[in-house]
């Protein structure tokens, strides 16, 4: 697949690559998350500490009810922990108000959902501009054109989400995630409603978000395949972090989960 070269990118984006490698975009610090009260408390995440850095792709994998989607949640502000830290670009979490935590995902983070989540009375042009059509900085236009051009949706960018196939969708959605350059996308499950045609697009052009425009991405995902697109895979099992892979294969990955008796 092939790419048209990038423009000047806005201050932002100079500022992810910079850091890439050399910082870290978001951590936990011994996050718990409990759900229920005793004596039927559900401990869903049990003291994890795992740091993500700038400018890299990095996937977490468990089995089902290991915490993966929890951990996710806490780091998108969108759950509380019941102790310990999430820092987002060097901030905590737990020092904002809800309204600031509201403007902070706006502005600092990206989503990408395996549901798409696209608003369908919006044209995908106005899905893509959604945080600054709620009060989020203004997207420059030429980063809009570009990024729209490399994702393959110039000419799709009046049709309504029911108008576009799914991966379309995804890479609208993609698209929405990194205009507003966040210091870190979100992805849960981005492939998990796509053929596999489609998934490897959406892989394709995740990669090249790390790769070329130094964009951050923490995944969530089931698939081998998937997470040995990341640079660094994250284990978890029974609420903890249970190891990792930098540069994992396919194999590796599988080799990994079979050690531990667990699927993905």
């Amino acid at each position: 697949m092939s790419f048209p070269s990038s423009p000047a990118l806005p201050s932002s984006a100079s500022g992810a690559s910079a850091s890439a490698g050399s910082s870290i975009a978001v951590r936990t610090v011994e996050i718990t998350r409990t759900f229920g009260q005793r004596p039927a408390v559900v401990t869903a995440l049990n003291r994890v500490s795992v740091a993500f850095e700038a400018g890299r792709f990095t996937s977490i994998m468990g089995p089902s009810g290991s915490g993966k989607s929890t951990l996710l949640h806490c780091l998108a502000g969108l759950e509380r922990p019941s102790s310990g830290s999430v820092l987002v670009a060097g901030t905590d979490l737990a020092s904002l108000s809800d309204g600031q935590l509201t403007t902070l995902r706006r502005d600092r983070l990206g989503f990408v959902f395996q549901a798409f989540n696209l608003v369908p009375t919006l044209t995908a042009g106005e899905n893509i501009t959604l945080s600054e059509r709620i009060g989020g900085p203004r997207i420059p236009r030429e980063w809009m054109s570009h990024l729209t051009e490399v994702l393959g949706l110039g000419d799709r960018l009046e049709h309504r989400p029911s108008e576009l196939s799914g991966g379309q969708q995804q890479r609208v959605a993609i698209a929405r995630a990194l205009a507003h350059r966040p210091a870190v996308v979100l992805a849960d499950e981005p492939t998990g409603n796509l053929d596999s045609h489609s998934s490897g697009e959406v892989l394709d052009f995740l990669r090249l978000a790390v790769e070329r425009f130094g964009q951050t991405i923490v995944m969530v995902t089931h698939d081998p395949a998937a997470a040995a697109r990341t640079d660094r895979a994250v284990f978890l099992r029974d609420g903890r972090v249970d190891g990792e892979l930098r540069d994992p294969s396919v194999d590796d990955v599988l080799a990994r989960l079979a050690s531990t008796g667990s699927g993905a």
